[in-house]
């Protein structure tokens, strides 16, 4: 069954635009005719896509047809390339981490020798993948290592984290002589106040539990931004985990002391769709090889 083109590009603005009279306005053509479109091609999948809501949603059985109109719309700029003025988007989903310390610098190059725009999505690495799955984004910087269906992915690297503090937060909280070589303090984590990113960040749990701490037990703070959370533990909030790209330089000026215990490694792979589209393999070629340089090897 061919669906048509303008029924996809159609649920695919709206979600973009986040109601159907916003969408209306951008294809230039009444909100009647935009909710006509959706009814349309819900008629041909046999069931519901759209939720109603502010913004609009889309149902799992959208997640197919948003994917498609995205695929088309990156292929028909491809083939212009260079012949239309406007600047091509490509939506991508990142971790906080790798956001804030190696993902900028390759999008920076692509961007310099092409005509193209970054639609940054940020998430848990754990649920990026779940972006390309419905049709949100065109790659992912991902933990999955398992290719999302009609992905195909490239290893990055793994991003390592040490569990950090200041000094003056390590002597008010942990015994002396507590840290690296002699591990963590167990008594004193049970109470030191932790700096989480959000509810969905599980590395400083891991950590406790590593440690042999419940989880529970230390009261949390959260700090849902990358550099802020940084800050958040150099200003002694909180201890917390940052990647060693965040913290070596901390620890080395003597601002930030290590808690001791096991790093938390996490291997981060890269997944695209699998497309022939020049584009989106110059801006693979770009985060997968500045990923392999910074980035410790995944094991």
């Amino acid at each position: 069954m061919r669906v048509p083109v303008e029924l996809v590009e159609t649920l695919a603005v709206i979600l973009d635009e986040g109601s159907l009279d916003a969408a209306a306005r951008r294809l230039h053509i009444t909100p009647s005719a935009v909710s006509q479109r959706v009814r349309a091609l819900e008629r041909v999948a046999g069931r519901v896509l759209l939720v109603r809501s502010k913004p609009a949603r889309a149902t799992e059985a959208a997640h197919r047809f948003v994917r498609y109109a995205r695929q088309l719309a990156l292929l028909e700029r491809d083939a212009f390339e260079g012949a239309d003025e406007e600047a091509t988007s490509v939506p991508l989903a990142v971790n906080a981490d790798s956001l804030a310390t190696w993902f900028l610098p390759p999008l920076a190059r692509v961007a310099s020798a092409r005509d193209v725009v970054f639609d940054l999505h940020r998430d848990d690495q754990d649920f990026t993948a779940g972006l390309l799955e419905s049709g949100t984004v065109m790659g992912a910087v991902t933990s999955r290592r398992v290719p999302v269906a009609g992905c195909r992915v490239s290893a990055l690297g793994a991003l390592r984290y040490e569990a950090v503090a200041t000094p003056a937060f390590a002597r008010r909280w942990f015994a002396e002589g507590a840290g690296v070589g002699a591990g963590p303090d167990r008594a004193g984590l049970v109470s030191a106040p932790v700096v989480d990113f959000d509810r969905r960040d599980e590395l400083q749990t891991r950590w406790l539990r590593g440690a042999g701490v419940a989880a529970a037990a230390p009261p949390r703070h959260r700090v849902p931004a990358s550099q802020d959370f940084a800050t958040a533990v150099l200003l002694g909030l909180g201890w917390a985990l940052l990647p060693t790209l965040q913290s070596r330089v901390h620890v080395e000026r003597g601002e930030l002391v290590r808690l001791g215990g096991d790093d938390i490694v996490v291997p981060l792979y890269w997944q695209q769709w699998n497309l022939a589209s020049p584009l989106l393999d110059a801006v693979a070629e770009e985060v997968v090889a500045e990923a392999r340089r910074v980035l410790e090897p995944v094991a």
